[in-house]
């Protein structure tokens, strides 16, 4: 009992990036058939834009009729202190992943800083709750599995519409599954409450975007358009850590 008791945790963990490695191979794998019939005038940066755009337009639907009805009714119950200690909660446990992928990627004085914050915060932000790094001058350094791959030369490739995870790219797609093992929410074991915190980060980003997703609706006349593009770009600017961008698009 006690051996099964022990591998119980590891194999769950197994399973679940199983199950979503196989999933992100479906997606792609539908992207480069969608691809194909996309004809010579395909957007250079966006072969697979016809499978791109059905999806789209789905994780639109979801987030019309489920996410912004949450999370307009978080942000109008809430106050913005509670809601603040949210994000600053889910910010620290980020920050544990952004600090590994910094030690990945060699960045000797960001991975100093991101330990710095994490502890700062946890210890005297109770768990997180405040940001007391940012208040002392500790910025935060966002880092994924995706930046580290762009890191050591990994191009970007196209760009995928991923379903209800939204815009990415297929070096991102790939990263992904890496990136949910990292996700310290694994680290709960209660399946109940680890599914609670997912949904509560998921609606405490989306109420963040609130007013700028309204915003885009007025003035965007190709939504699909303007969020490729503007992903593409704030991507490519994260890769290279807000220096001027390169000829090479891909990295």
């Amino acid at each position: 009992m006690k051996t099964r008791s022990f591998l119980s945790p590891a194999s769950d963990a197994v399973k679940r990036i199983a199950d979503h490695a196989r999933w992100v191979g479906a997606a792609v794998v539908l992207a480069v058939l969608a691809g194909c019939a996309t004809g010579p005038n395909a957007n250079p940066s966006d072969p697979f834009e016809p499978f791109n755009r059905g999806v789209f337009s789905f994780n639109e639907k979801v987030d019309e009729v489920v996410l912004v009805p949450v999370s307009t009714a978080y942000v109008n119950v809430l106050p913005s202190m509670v809601r603040t200690g949210v994000n600053n909660f889910f910010g620290n446990l980020g920050d544990i992943w952004s600090f590994a992928n910094s030690v990945a990627q060699l960045k000797l004085q960001n991975s100093a800083e991101t330990f710095m914050r994490v502890n700062v915060n946890t210890i005297f932000g109770l768990g997180g709750l405040l940001d007391v790094a940012t208040e002392v001058g500790i910025d935060r350094r966002d880092e994924d599995f995706g930046k580290t791959l762009g890191r050591w030369g990994v191009g970007a490739g196209p760009y995928v519409v991923l379903p209800l995870l939204g815009p990415s790219t297929l070096r991102d797609t790939a990263a992904k599954p890496v990136d949910l093992y990292g996700d310290a929410l694994n680290a709960v074991q209660d399946v109940a409450w680890r599914n609670s915190l997912t949904a509560l980060r998921v609606v405490d980003k989306r109420s963040q975007y609130l007013r700028a997703g309204r915003l885009i609706d007025d003035a965007a006349l190709d939504k699909y358009s303007f969020t490729r593009d503007a992903f593409l770009q704030r991507r490519r600017s994260q890769i290279q850590d807000g220096r001027a961008p390169d000829d090479d698009a891909g990295k």
